[in-house]
């Protein structure tokens, strides 16, 4: 840029005048110089020599301030142009940045909670060259045979068939990743995060609730190459798991030692997802569910950072309980690689009873009746008439049963003690109406009675009777005086519907289950039916889920059970420990508003 693009139009007409008028001073000045030196005579215009050089002077002097003029007025112009330049273009600077900083980088809230209306649009990146580019370093990672895309792996870690939630277009993963160590799955999730990738653990895949569906697509991170029992120290009666060890497993070698793990959910279920879920099982009535029996979890977080909740201790007051936290989390805080597990010694004797009864409130009765005189019994189970109609029909067991509202007991203690509990169980049987009881005198006859416990989900999906018949397994808890209610108002609802039903559960601490085959055209029905269940536990202070967590099918119910307050402070630690909620979204509770009728009314 020239010098003259760089002054005002004013000042550079201004210029051009001046300098006009110093070139004829200049000349003139030359002139009269010449007159005053010349030896030739020349024309003096009648002037002396003093006056030429009083002429002279004058000139150089009005040269000189006429030359300072000039040059005030280029100063001030230009200087005055630049000014507003400047002025206009620092203002032009400081709205801008005004502007960038209210909307690019939104003002950090200080509230407590976060409701849902405040959450903001998630993210994420799951274009073709990210995820393209994302396989490259995860197999730099774990290897390339330890990366799929296969479409049947896909589909497998997509859904179930045992699962509350039909899967629907979107909610299939990208890759499945198969980690073999904490190291890996951290920085599996450091590329993620770098990325923009979300994350869905996977590890049993029992779960019941559409826990596992990878609904924003991303990754799944299979925990298979992590199965190990990594040490168990005896003396301490702790041991410590990877995420892929089955509870089955895990009893047989703890066995070896005459010790054992209590938690037992369904078959095939993993310690992974069983913190997940904060399961229980069976034995919770005398053990306790999953939260009772973890002391410790690694845990790798949203970024890839990898943390160790606690230490050994069977007990300890430092700082906030984080293994609690990530109990029953699902999965959406982070992912587990490792549990502390505290472990019991076998009971010394065991024994089975069985005994039906001519209604279902009858057996609910019962149990009330066992749990308030004090029986310290292992457990108590519920299977109704349609139930054990199921396991004869399945043929999965080798013994017929009498198909009626049945309570299965396990009894576990001294041979004296056992004996003893058995002859109490059976008189409070009696007194409500008991009309068959049976009890085991053998290991083997322990191991028939309890199987028909075991296998009621399976013998009840074995009973399809077309292709597309699908399985909806719901659960509830309730304060015990009011488990007979619910449980005969839920049999009721359940006969009217018209749909093939049973009612199972660990009634011995209020929980009970209902597990419904329904084909597609009666998926509303069936949903009204859970929906009716799930309210009527909440009015009688119970809850929407005992033991199968929250997933993607209640979550719409947390704010009706623990108000929405308490939801939206789940909400604000969810973002605290992965503020890009890359992992597990949409699970336990919604992170953005759901569409217009998407949400059944209360």
């Amino acid at each position: 840029m020239s010098f003259t693009n760089r002054i005002p139009s004013s000042a550079l007409h201004a210029l051009r005048k001046s300098t006009t008028t110093t070139t004829c001073l200049r000349t003139a000045g030359r002139q009269i110089r010449w007159e005053s030196t010349e030896k030739t005579e020349r024309k003096t215009h009648g002037k002396s020599f003093s006056g030429q050089l009083y002429s002279s002077t004058a000139l150089r002097l009005q040269r000189e301030k006429a030359d300072r003029v000039r040059f005030a007025e280029l100063r001030n112009e230009a200087g005055g142009g630049r000014g507003i330049a400047l002025s206009f273009t620092a203002f032009f600077i400081a709205i801008a940045a005004y502007y960038a900083g209210t909307v690019s980088v939104p003002e950090v809230s200080d509230a407590s909670t976060l409701p849902l209306l405040a959450t903001k649009a998630l993210k994420y990146n799951t274009s073709g060259s990210n995820m393209e580019a994302a396989w490259t370093d995860f197999v730099t990672i774990v290897g390339k045979e330890n990366v799929s895309t296969l479409d049947t792996d896909l589909k497998f870690h997509a859904g179930s068939d045992w699962s509350s939630h039909i899967t629907v277009d979107g909610e299939t993963p990208f890759m499945i990743v198969y980690p073999s160590s904490t190291e890996e799955v951290s920085a599996i999730m450091k590329v993620c995060h770098k990325r923009k990738i979300p994350v869905t653990g996977y590890s049993g895949g029992t779960s019941l609730e559409g826990h596992f569906a990878t609904t924003r697509g991303g990754i799944s991170v299979d925990f298979r190459r992590m199965g190990k029992i990594v040490k168990l120290n005896k003396e301490d009666m702790d041991v410590v798991v990877q995420p892929a060890v089955g509870w089955e497993l895990l009893n047989e070698e703890l066995a070896k030692d005459n010790l054992f793990f209590p938690p037992d959910p369904g078959p095939g279920a993993m310690i992974g997802g069983m913190v997940g879920t904060g399961c229980s099982g069976t034995n919770s009535y005398r053990y306790g569910t999953m939260r009772e029996w973890v002391l410790s979890l690694t845990v790798v977080l949203a970024d890839g950072t990898v943390i160790k909740t606690r230490q050994r201790p069977r007990k300890s007051s430092a700082g906030y309980d984080l293994t609690k936290i990530f109990i029953g989390s699902e999965g959406t805080l982070g992912l587990v690689t490792e549990a502390t597990l505290k472990v019991t010694t076998k009971p010394n004797t065991t024994s089975v009873a069985v005994c039906s009864f001519g209604s279902v409130r009858q057996a609910a009765d019962c149990v009330s009746k066992v749990v308030n005189e004090g029986v310290p019994i292992a457990a108590i189970e519920i299977l109704d008439d349609y139930m054990m109609y199921c396991i004869n029909a399945a043929g999965m067991t080798d013994k017929t049963w009498n198909e009626a509202p049945t309570l299965f007991f396990k009894f576990a203690g001294t041979p004296n003690g056992v004996k003893e509990q058995i002859g109490i169980v059976q008189k409070l049987a009696k007194a409500s109406g008991s009309k068959t009881f049976e009890f085991a005198k053998s290991q083997q006859e322990q191991v028939d009675l309890w199987s028909a416990r075991k296998e009621a989900l399976w013998s009840v999906i074995a009973t399809k009777e077309n292709d597309d018949d699908h399985v909806w397994t719901g659960d509830v808890a309730v304060p015990l005086s009011r488990l007979p209610d619910i449980i005969e108002e839920t049999q009721k609802d359940l006969k009217k519907s018209g749909m093939r039903a049973a009612i199972v559960g660990h009634v011995g601490d209020g929980n009970f289950h209902t597990i419904m085959l329904y084909n597609q055209s009666q998926r509303k029905k069936a949903e009204e039916v859970v929906h009716r269940m799930i309210k009527m536990a909440v009015e009688m202070e119970g809850t929407v889920t005992g033991e199968h967590g929250v997933g993607l099918v209640k979550r719409d119910y947390l704010d009706h059970e623990l108000g929405v307050e308490t939801v939206d402070a789940m909400r604000r630690l969810k973002l605290a420990f992965d503020p890009l909620c890359l992992l597990n979204p949409d699970k336990v509770f919604r992170v953005q508003k759901p569409q217009p009728g998407e949400v059944d009314k209360w």
